[in-house]
């Protein structure tokens, strides 16, 4: 993977990460605009060493910030109301009587 691809997935999961830690999308859009800049203040780093070790300071950052329970959306698998109304299962048609 080059250093750009994971720079871009660690972008992504550090926002992801954040919606753990403010739901809301009002609060959570300042975070991101940080977590922006704060990528965009080393988008000119060309040297190969630097860069990976900026990747690693990244990701020991995103480890120590993990949320010990991260926000499940109600309706998504592991939820509240996941599978909450399902319709019942498929039965076979009763079988008639024999006497």
């Amino acid at each position: 993977m080059s250093s750009r691809q994971a720079a871009l997935s660690l972008y992504r999961r550090s926002l992801k990460l954040a919606l753990d830690w403010a739901v809301h999308r009002h609060l959570w859009r300042g975070q991101a605009v940080y977590l922006r800049s704060l990528f965009e203040k080393n988008r000119d780093v060309s040297d190969p060493r630097l860069q990976r070790e900026l990747l690693k300071e990244t990701e020991k950052l995103l480890e120590k910030w993990k949320h010990p329970e991260p926000y499940c959306p109600p309706s998504a698998p592991g939820g509240s109301k996941y599978e909450r109304n399902l319709p019942p299962p498929h039965l076979d048609p009763p079988r008639p009587l024999k006497f």
